[in-house]
């Protein structure tokens, strides 16, 4: 089953333990200055954003269907069967096609490096390998975030809603955006407080395109066939023209020209008056 990460913002106190535990994981330096780390970057995987009381994550949200690995013209991102989108710089070139193409803008570059590679979270793939959870999910100590097989968290998000509909905007933000994703999320205020985007469309974004790009056969033959139709049309009256102009023209009538005759008659009164 794919595996997945709960967060639910009402039981986070902000302590920012999982930023630290993640820096950890990946050996990136920590900066716990909270102005400094309340966005995402290349040093820094995943972060707590806070407006005023309320807390939130900001981190890769792993999409079952992912755009970034669907644009890659290298494959240097994929989805595992696991759950964690996975990026393999060896193949990357550093288009940033991945960049532009993401719907929650998570992955970053390193601008200052003299060998950049694109950096977002792993969802601890290789921990998950292991057999252990996410850095952020093991250190959590409000278990804000939790870890576990994807069905069942949302059914524990659902459970959770169910039990305490004033205390939850009533929807699991991953459940369906972009088609889903593999970090779900709950919480007490709009999900939009948080920059967190709500005309996201819940097909994910490969398969629209896959749906253009299947009819371009279709349309490819048709226009063709209209073309193709065009030609004759055109061929054919150039064709119905010609034959026409080649026809012969019926002749005139002979007509002896009357000049003519009047240029005899002097002729003969000469030779009337000669004999």
């Amino acid at each position: 089953m794919s595996r997945a990460i709960l967060y639910d913002a009402t039981l986070c106190v902000g302590c920012r333990q999982c930023e630290a535990a993640c820096a950890e994981a990946h050996n990136l330096p920590y900066d716990d200055d909270i102005g400094a780390v309340e966005k995402t970057s290349a040093t820094k995987l995943t972060t707590i954003l806070t407006r005023g009381d309320s807390f939130m994550r900001r981190l890769c949200m792993h999409c079952e269907d992912p755009t970034c690995a669907s644009v890659c013209p290298v494959g240097a991102l994929e989805k595992t069967a696991g759950g964690p989108v996975v990026y393999d710089e060896d193949k990357c070139m550093g288009c940033r096609y991945c960049m532009m193409a993401c719907p929650f803008s998570v992955p970053k570059y390193e601008w200052n490096s003299l060998l950049p590679r694109v950096r977002k979270c792993d969802m601890c793939d290789e921990r998950q390998a292991a057999g252990k959870p996410t850095a952020c999910a093991e250190i959590c100590p409000t278990q804000a975030t939790i870890f576990g097989d994807r069905d069942e968290l949302l059914e524990e998000a659902r459970k959770r809603i169910r039990e305490s509909p004033d205390l939850y905007v009533p929807h699991i933000y991953g459940s369906t955006e972009v088609g889903g994703t593999s970090v779900l999320m709950l919480s007490g205020v709009p999900f939009e407080e948080f920059g967190y985007r709500a005309d996201l469309p819940t097909t994910a974004p490969p398969v629209l395109t896959f749906r253009v790009l299947s009819r371009i056969p279709d349309i490819v033959v048709l226009s063709g066939v209209l073309l193709g139709g065009i030609w004759w049309v055109r061929h054919r009256s150039a064709e119905v023209a010609a034959a026409e102009g080649k026809m012969p023209a019926a002749a005139p009538a002979e007509t002896k020209p009357a000049v003519e005759s009047r240029s005899t008659l002097p002729e003969q009164e000469e030779e009337r008056s000669s004999s």
